[in-house]
């Protein structure tokens, strides 16, 4: 037999499904795609602009877009690779220096920065100690900014001269902010900020001094791309190359921790946009199976059959999701229109890529979830025609739920970019639904022998679902995953937040202090103790450096650009503690038992120790004041990095380091308005360093709170995808509803008693998704948390209340969505059956 040509057959198929269009046949079909992929696309665009907007903010912790960082001045190669890329330039060196008065000394840090400087965030100063603080650019040549402490320490007052090294200059103005003032916390020192130009005439920078060399970089993320790749492999054992992301690890644990939400939140919007896809594609395909056949009797082979409504879904699919992929851009531009008073002011433009993967996550969720029930309609044996009862030959199980896994794995893979997130969701939803599912069936098997004594109300409302078990609990599980998904967010965007909330609260420390010294170290802990109630311990700090873990150096031992390559680059700040600090918690290993052993011990990081390859009981060699100590490695220790107190990678064992001189240091909150005693603390311990982070403690909230206001909304999103799955399941059994009506009416089955039992039904079939909501919640969550967010789980026993939220929501949806089914014509609905 001659085939139809695929114009042909494209032809047809256009005009078929133009003509079922107008007679509403796939509106069902249409709008869940749409749904699915506006709800992806605006959660893409939303997710991926609002991420760059709080990189665009993290950047001023950097005051640039990317620094190179090193203890020497960049080479001219490495420069004129920026400028060949076009990017913005700004230098900053920074140093340690004794400004001096005609009356005192005082230790400070000195940032010398050119014109550029900050091209990230803003400098901000005041007039005089305290006085309010306005932005505006750095001090010209022969001038100077200094931190209102320095005033207090120095007893200075503006237009006062300092002499940094040979240079003196004029104290104009006082320094209150600087945008890139984070990082190593334990070299801050007070502040001065000068001119670039000024810095050779001070003298103070030589061969061997200890000095930072920052170049700032500032341009479109392409150029810094293809600017770091320049430099890669010209970079010095001292430089490194830091970005918003690493180069702050609060910032980087807190973009992390965002990006991880919105990518959980796109995947459960893409799992039920899924299902509501399956359910209308199953529909699409039963009401074609007459259709089919009839094409089969005039002369249509099978497989021209079935690419005939293949081309049919594929036209659908691809308007649908290019009208989704258009809604979801508007909406993520009406959501940050109504926002702009809310998140930064400066949101990068949105590119094509969300909506292209929008639209590829659409036709993937089409192809996987739609071409399984598809494949029926070229099975359908043309006798059809004569005999209705005979039904296609259904496709392998293999088919149909692998491809439904294989299109679900890829699209929550491209999503999360992260394995454990989506083995964790793809093996967890499986393994619900299969447990879950079975019990499900067990359930309505004992339902049948209890509802012979029920009234007729329970008979009728629950016939439906005895009458097709498999179907029925099948529907269950896809209002259930409805009820979880929604559930999940909320449960995780309540906890994360706590999370992230509880790790900055209100109390904080808000100040760290170094260089106590050991004499000053009783007095300053009870003053410290009049001024604060959320003080922690005076630290011991003596400057050392690992050189060798089991007899090797330990450069031998570390890869390049790792966190213990870093490590072992500087100097560690190492302290002693008698016992375990209230934020670290052991993953192996014993802290002191007082048992001599051959060795002192010493507790290590656990991350830096995996960097290292160190494991218990390997023997590590610091130098120490010139001298050389030996200790054994007796735990590994998680740090709280994100709690503002004093951490360190290694605490030794009592007794180990006390012969060698060491400073003190904590960290305290002070509550507000206590600037004057904060100023008379400095004045009478003039050695200590304070150093206020309320600054970064409010970027760090402001952070988050984006990251709050970002959950609000996708989780509108996630619930308009759950919708679109509630209503896709009610249409799915709508026509075989409409002729039970019908029948029952005819035989005399009041309006009243039809709709009682569908309160009925639809309020069990509610309430057991609910169930199996609250199960599978319980089920996922605990492997979210123990794999992916590395968080203690516990129960929730709120979410008992899913089966009452599941009867109400999904009883009142049934009712609406089966009107039609109680309205329609016994007579007409008859006749055509």
């Amino acid at each position: 037999m001659k085939q139809v040509p695929i114009s042909r057959l494209a032809s047809l198929a256009l005009r078929q499904l133009l003509r079922d269009a107008r007679a509403g046949e796939l509106r069902v079909l249409f709008f869940a795609l749409l749904i699915a992929v506006a709800a992806s696309t605006a959660i893409g665009y939303f997710g991926a602009r609002l991420n760059d907007a709080m990189l665009l903010r993290a950047t001023e912790f950097l005051g640039a877009d990317l620094v190179l960082r090193g203890s020497s001045p960049a080479e001219p190669g490495q420069i004129d690779a920026g400028i060949e890329q076009r990017l913005e330039h700004a230098r900053v060196v920074e140093f340690s220096s004794v400004v001096a008065t005609d009356d005192n000394l005082q230790l400070t840090s000195v940032k010398a920065a050119d014109d550029n400087y900050p091209l990230r965030g803003e400098l901000r100063s005041a007039a005089a100690p305290y006085q309010p603080e306005q932005t505006g650019p750095g001090p010209r040549p022969g001038e100077a900014w200094a931190e209102a402490r320095l005033f207090a320490a120095l007893n200075l007052q503006i237009g006062d001269s300092i002499e940094v090294g040979n240079k003196q200059l004029k104290l104009n103005r006082v320094l209150t902010y600087e945008p890139d003032r984070v990082g190593d916390f334990y070299s801050l020192t007070p502040r001065v900020l000068m001119h670039l130009d000024d810095l050779d005439a001070t003298g103070v920078v030589q061969p061997g001094s200890r000095v930072s060399y920052r170049e700032l970089w500032r341009g479109e993320p392409a150029q810094l791309a293809a600017y770091e790749s320049a430099i890669k492999t010209d970079l010095q054992p001292h430089q490194r190359v830091e970005t918003a992301k690493d180069g702050n690890r609060q910032i980087g644990g807190a973009l992390g921790r965002a990006e991880q939400y919105l990518n959980l939140a796109s995947l459960a919007a893409v799992l039920l946009a899924g299902v509501a896809v399956a359910l209308s594609a199953a529909r699409f395909a039963a009401r074609r199976f007459d259709a089919s056949a009839l094409l089969r009797c005039l002369g249509l082979s099978r497989n021209e059959a079935l690419a005939l409504y293949t081309l049919q879904l594929a036209y659908l699919g691809l308007v649908a999701s290019a009208v989704g992929a258009l809604l979801g851009w508007a909406a993520q531009h009406g959501l940050f229109f109504l926002l702009r008073d809310l998140v930064v002011s400066e949101v990068p433009p949105a590119t094509l890529w969300p909506a292209l993967a929008g639209i590829a996550t659409g036709l993937v969720a089409l192809a996987g979830f739609a071409l399984p029930p598809l494949a029926a309609l070229g099975r359908v044996p043309p006798l059809r025609v004569l005999r209705r009862d005979m039904m296609p030959i259904p496709p392998s199980s293999w088919l149909v739920y692998g491809a439904a896994v294989v299109a679900l794995g890829l699209i929550m893979w491209r999503l999360s970019l992260n394995l454990k997130i989506t083995l964790a969701l793809l093996g967890g939803g499986l393994v619900a639904t299969l447990v879950l599912g079975g019990l499900l069936l067990l359930a309505l098997k004992g339902l049948r022998r209890a509802l012979s004594g029920a009234s007729l109300t329970w008979r009728l409302g629950l016939g439906q679902l005895l009458r097709h078990p498999l179907a029925a609990a099948g529907q269950s599980l896809a209002f259930g995953l409805i009820l979880l998904a929604m559930a999940l967010i909320a449960l995780l965007r309540g906890e994360l937040l706590d999370t992230w909330q509880d790790q900055l609260p209100a109390d904080a420390p808000n100040h760290f202090v170094l260089n106590v010294l050991p004499a000053d170290k009783d007095a300053f802990a009870a003053r410290i103790g009049t001024l604060s109630n959320h003080a922690a311990p005076l630290y011991p700090v003596v400057p050392g450096r690992l050189v060798a873990i089991n007899g090797e150096p330990v450069r031998q031992l570390v890869t390049k650009e790792s966190q213990g390559e870093r490590a072992i680059r500087r100097d560690l700040s190492l302290t002693w503690a008698q016992e375990l600090p209230s934020d670290n918690r052991l993953t192996a290993g014993r802290w002191w038992d007082g048992a001599p052993g051959e060795l002192p011990g010493v507790s290590v990081e656990a991350e830096l120790a995996e960097s290292l390859q160190v494991k218990l009981g390997d023997k590590l060699s610091f130098t120490v004041g010139g001298l050389t100590r030996d200790v054994s490695v007796t735990s590994l220790r998680e740090v709280n990095w994100d709690s503002f107190q004093p951490n360190f990678y290694m605490i030794f064992e009592p007794q180990t380091l006390q012969d060698i001189p060491a400073t003190y240091m904590t960290s305290f909150h002070l509550p507000k308005g206590k600037d004057r005693e904060l100023v008379q603390l400095a004045r009478d311990f003039p050695a200590a360093t304070i150093l206020q982070v309320e600054a970064l403690l409010a970027q760090l909230r402001s952070i988050l709170a984006q990251v709050s206001l970002a959950v609000e909304y996708v989780l509108m999103f996630v619930l308009a995808a759950g919708l679109a799955v509630l209503f896709a399941g009610l249409q799915a059994t709508l026509d075989e509803r409409i002729r039970q009506g019908a029948l029952l009416r005819a035989l005399g089955a009041e309006r009243r008693l039809l709709l009682r039992a569908r309160r009925t039904e639809f309020g069990v079939l509610g309430a057991a998704s609910g169930l199996l909501a609250a199960l599978g919640c319980e089920l996922v969550s605990a492997l979210l948390y123990h794999y992916v967010f590395d968080l203690r789980w516990q129960p929730h026993p709120w979410l008992l209340l899913l089966p009452l939220i599941g009867a109400l929501l999904v009883g009142s949806a049934g009712v609406l969505g089966t009107r039609r089914a109680l309205n329609a014509s016994p007579l007409n609905v008859l006749r055509e059956s």
